[in-house]
């Protein structure tokens, strides 16, 4: 066999390397443009809220196992609900330390009745926060859906003030109102422009 000329075996594999090897590099080269862009779009996010204006969406953090809430659970009972976990109080402390760090401004903070979401809030900006009906959970009341997205849009909608509105909601709650479904501790952030409208600026998740 020359050596300047490799067997039709020998070639086959040298071919199969260098496409292996190609596939690797274009991997490698857009999980590295995608990073930047990731870190960038968050970071647009967090500049929005910087300059104020801006409704942020917050589901709860993450709770101990299960889905909705035991049969005849109360309102004003906590231990009746599902609450959250000790990772997701965990959440809640370390979302309020991003706020405080980049200096965003809250001017006002809202959150369902639900206990978890109460808890939320109260361990992210360090108060107890006043309660909306427009933010209770919608899973397995959708009879309630159509008033309390409208009531929601409203509140949302309408905001004007100099630093942010975060509420503190369930998931089915903002999916209805936004068309997003976030994870447990993640925020959809909105920009008011009135008259019943708003666009989505982005989410952030901070786990």
């Amino acid at each position: 066999m020359s050596a300047h000329n490799p067997s039709p075996t020998v070639a086959v594999y040298v071919s199969r390397c260098r496409r292996q090897l190609s596939q690797a590099a274009l991997c490698t080269l857009l999980v590295a443009l995608c990073v930047p862009f990731t870190a960038r779009a968050d970071d647009e996010v967090w500049d929005a809220l910087a300059r104020g204006t801006h409704v942020i969406l917050l589901r709860h953090a993450t709770t101990t196992p299960g889905v909705g809430d035991p049969p005849g659970f109360k309102l004003d009972e906590c231990s009746t609900q599902r609450n959250l976990s000790d990772d997701g109080r965990a959440e809640a402390r370390k979302l309020g330390e991003a706020f405080r760090a980049r200096k965003i401004a809250v001017d006002r903070v809202l959150s369902s009745p639900w206990c978890r979401c109460i808890e939320t809030a109260r361990l992210a900006f360090d108060a107890t926060p006043e309660t909306s009906v427009a933010l209770s959970n919608l899973f397995g009341q959708p009879e309630n859906r159509d008033k309390q997205v409208a009531d929601l849009r409203n509140l949302v909608s309408s905001f004007h003030g100099r630093g942010n509105l975060v509420l503190v909601s369930h998931g089915s709650t903002i999916v209805a109102l936004t068309g997003v479904m976030p994870e447990q501790a993640e925020m959809v952030v909105v920009r008011p422009e009135g008259s019943g409208k708003f666009s989505v600026v982005g989410r952030l998740n901070l786990r």
